[in-house]
């Protein structure tokens, strides 16, 4: 009887061992990876998303596919990513207008801090405030003061309600206590142009349009949106320090994944991401499109967007921004 016992349990032994890795979990990431971009191919958001994806998929030995998923201000490309599994296989490159969309739809299908984890933050996109040369005003104190000396009378071009540049222009006029005429346009080519025409006074716009022109001698810069000076132009003063403490505006992307993505797997990514960003390479690529480096810590991205949406939220309060202006 014993040698019987035996023999079963050495016959049953390897099917048992067998069947182990099966049960085992597959390493994480054994298959490509996406990135879903809230806009067109072409644009500074898609090309920082390209720019990243590149050495990502090094990174991880797997593919890093972007998919362009565009509509509703990125509500298309946030809702993508909510439907996906949370798996680490569906990435989000959450962007400033994600922080808008509360206060101007509050019956959104999804909550951007309760259902998504923010891996990262990857860049700012400076607002740069342009005239045309030929313009008198040549300093922030002189557009405050002329402003202030006829209400309504300047205008500036945005590329479209809702946006980075549209905002900076109205927390400007709240900080300032002026008011300007805004004149919005479906994306920065348009509104570039009719500035360059002379059809507007002024412009705040995103860096990646601004800085030809600038460099060209098209257009003269009073002033920059970010709380400190910007590696794009570390010349150009900012707004903040021309007589409006404290003032900062500007467009950004990061990278973020569905709640419930295990934590080990959105450490991976920080950690990959972060390392890629610091590369002297993908510095200097992001930089040429008007991107500004800004990796961190998870933490510190929810603790910025989660900021973004209460001071979006008051502007679009206050200046009575609705959807579909």
């Amino acid at each position: 009887m014993p040698s019987t016992i035996r023999r079963r349990t050495l016959l049953a032994a390897p099917a048992g061992l067998l069947a182990a890795p099966a049960l085992a979990q597959a390493p994480w990431p054994n298959r490509p990876l996406r990135i879903i971009v809230p806009f067109a191919p072409g644009g500074p958001i898609d090309q920082n998303a390209r720019i990243v994806a590149q050495p990502l998929s090094e990174a991880l030995g797997q593919p890093v596919v972007i998919e362009n998923r565009t509509g509703a201000n990125g509500v298309v490309a946030a809702e993508t990513v909510q439907r996906a599994p949370a798996d680490g296989y569906t990435l989000l490159f959450s962007v400033i207008h994600l922080s808008v969309l509360p206060s101007l739809q509050p019956n959104l299908s999804y909550d951007i801090e309760r259902d998504f984890v923010h891996v990262t933050l990857s860049a700012y996109y400076p607002i740069i405030l342009v005239v045309k040369p030929e313009t008198p005003i040549r300093s922030i104190a002189e557009l405050i003061a002329k402003a202030k000396a006829a209400p309504g009378s300047l205008s500036y071009s945005h590329s479209g309600y809702g946006g980075g540049t549209h905002l900076a222009g109205e927390l400007f006029a709240m900080q300032a206590g002026v008011q300007l005429r805004q004149v919005p346009y479906r994306g920065s080519a348009p509104a570039m142009a009719d500035l360059l025409g002379g059809h507007v006074d002024m412009m705040f716009s995103d860096a990646p349009t601004a800085v030809q022109p600038v460099q060209a001698g098209l257009l003269r810069p009073l002033g920059i949106s970010t709380p400190q000076r910007s590696a794009l132009m570390p010349a150009l003063p900012t707004i903040a320090e021309q007589g409006l403490p404290g003032y900062g505006a500007y467009s950004w992307g990061g990278v973020s994944v569905k709640t419930g993505t295990p934590p080990e797997i959105v450490t991976r990514l920080n950690t990959e991401l972060v390392r890629l960003m610091h590369d002297p390479a993908v510095r200097e690529r992001m930089l040429k499109i008007g991107a500004e480096p800004k990796p961190g810590t998870p933490a510190e991205f929810s603790a910025m967007i989660h900021a973004e949406i209460a001071k979006w939220g008051e502007v679009v309060r206050r200046a009575n921004i609705r959807m579909g202006d």
